[in-house]
């Protein structure tokens, strides 16, 4: 299975996109992984946020196949503890999808197509991140995950 986290919006802090790359590369012993950036859409000063939503659910939508498991990282999504998190990681590696998506939409969230196609919603935290900080944080958690499934000692008790 391959595991996808899809972003809108580069990473324009180097010192970030340098952690984020520490642990997009750890990932990569254990399962294949892929951060894939959506660019920001371009002059957005004259659309409102709802038509911006649209737009980039559009682009979002248009990187997700018929098969694939779409899973939205959404401040209303369920909560997990990292071995929670573990536990659906580990099903979900189970269920033999081929594919296993994770988005972290634009700065206004995601559109009623993009709600309507997600097969699940994740909450990292009850707080707001930017959606720089968000990559950092899920790509931790997912290489926590897998150091878990695998009982190494970098999670601690």
């Amino acid at each position: 299975m391959t595991i996808k986290l899809l972003t809108i919006g580069k990473t324009d802090d180097n010192s970030l996109q340098s952690l984020i790359d520490t642990y997009v590369k750890r990932l990569g012993h254990y399962n294949k992984f892929e951060l894939e950036i959506i660019p920001d859409l371009k002059k957005t000063k004259n659309i409102n946020t709802e038509q911006q939503k649209v737009m980039e659910g559009k682009l979002i939508l248009d990187k997700v196949t018929s098969s694939d498991f779409l899973v939205l990282l959404d401040e209303n999504g369920k909560q997990y503890s990292s071995e929670g998190f573990s536990e659906y990681i580990q099903k979900r590696l189970n269920s033999g999808m081929k594919q296993l998506i994770f988005v972290v939409g634009g700065p206004y969230g995601f559109s009623e197509e993009v709600y309507q196609r997600a097969n699940g919603k994740i909450s990292l935290s009850k707080m707001t991140f930017s959606h720089q900080m968000v990559r950092l944080f899920f790509t931790e958690q997912l290489y926590r995950a897998f150091t878990i499934l695998k009982n190494e000692p970098y999670h601690h008790k």
